[in-house]
């Protein structure tokens, strides 16, 4: 059966690309004139960066593009070492295309150190007629300021649902999965936007059961569903704090939700409820304090309860 999980390579082209029309326009005209600036591919993870970036090879170069693409991850060789001996010697060196330069493809290169980052400017302006560099990060805040004035930024958006769901209904029907309109919803949401994690979070769902629906997904993710949170948030701004601390001791044990995570999907649900703007603005600022106070150690059951014991006391007072 196909292996659609995780596809075995095959040549992409630009036109493949989905969800980031604007920024394929503009790497197609560098394809049609045979040339290119510097690059920077900003944006969440598992929106395209890295495909779009073999895709431009591919346009570019034909299918020697390999010949013509050295790709490297910031992340695992970071320090100025790898600037001055590893980059720079695949830059100096004549490329063997038609086209005229290389690419150099850094991915993760707001990991770079700040040291590396300033020798890569150096090279980037020195080897600039050999080689193209295209640098691939979360966040292009972290690349500093003369690097990105000689390059052009691409900002990636997360991908929209129905791009999602579309490849998702592909996969289940070539997988022969029966999957419900709910858990693409749900995919949707707890993937934010992010293609890669969408599929992981399905073949994780598949493993449980050839039907699944957006229960199995949360399961899968290790997240709660989003009813139940809803609940748990209801019970304790009606004043009843036994009830929704018995929700909150099944999201623990029964999916084996982190506590970051469930205050993350109580913000999240948080803005859904119908509730006064200025009780809104209090329950933000205790759940600011309780993540804090537990990213900086304190017990995660303890700050929970305490969360939920102040939720409860202000819904009594609001009423």
């Amino acid at each position: 059966m196909e292996d659609v999980w995780v596809e075995k390579y095959r040549p992409v082209k630009l036109d493949d690309i989905v969800g980031q029309d604007y920024i394929v326009e503009r790497l197609k005209s560098y394809v049609k004139e045979k040339n290119m600036p510097h690059l920077i591919f900003a944006g969440p993870p598992g929106t395209g960066k890295t495909t779009s970036a073999i895709a431009l090879a591919i346009g570019l170069f034909g299918e020697n593009w390999k010949a013509s693409f050295n790709e490297l991850n910031a992340s695992d060789e970071r320090g100025i070492d790898t600037v001055r001996v590893q980059i720079k010697d695949y830059a100096r060196t004549a490329p063997s295309n038609d086209v005229g330069f290389k690419i150099i493809f850094l991915d993760e290169a707001d990991h770079l150190t700040p040291d590396a980052q300033a020798a890569l400017r150096r090279t980037m302006e020195k080897f600039s007629k050999t080689c193209r560099f295209i640098l691939s990060c979360n966040y292009s805040s972290r690349i500093i300021d003369p690097i990105q004035s000689r390059a052009s930024i691409f900002r990636f958006k997360p991908l929209s649902k129905e791009d999602i769901s579309r490849r998702l209904k592909y996969i289940a029907e070539k997988e022969k999965i029966k999957l419900e309109d709910d858990a693409i919803e749900a995919i949707y949401i707890v993937a934010n936007g992010d293609m890669r994690k969408s599929i992981n979070i399905l073949q994780a769902a598949a493993s449980m059961g050839e039907k699944i629906n957006s229960d199995i997904i949360y399961k899968a993710s290790g997240l709660a569903s989003r009813d139940v949170v809803r609940k748990m948030l209801e019970k304790s701004l009606n004043g009843d704090f036994l009830g929704a601390r018995e929700l909150l001791d099944k999201m623990i044990v029964e999916y084996g939700v982190a506590a970051e995570d469930i205050i993350k999907q109580m913000h999240s649900e948080l803005y859904k409820i119908s509730i006064p703007e200025d009780l809104l603005v209090q329950l933000l600022e205790i759940m600011a304090d309780i993540e804090f106070r537990i990213t900086e150690g304190a017990n995660e059951k303890i700050g929970l309860d305490a969360l939920l014991a102040k939720f409860s006391n202000l819904g009594k007072n609001q009423k």
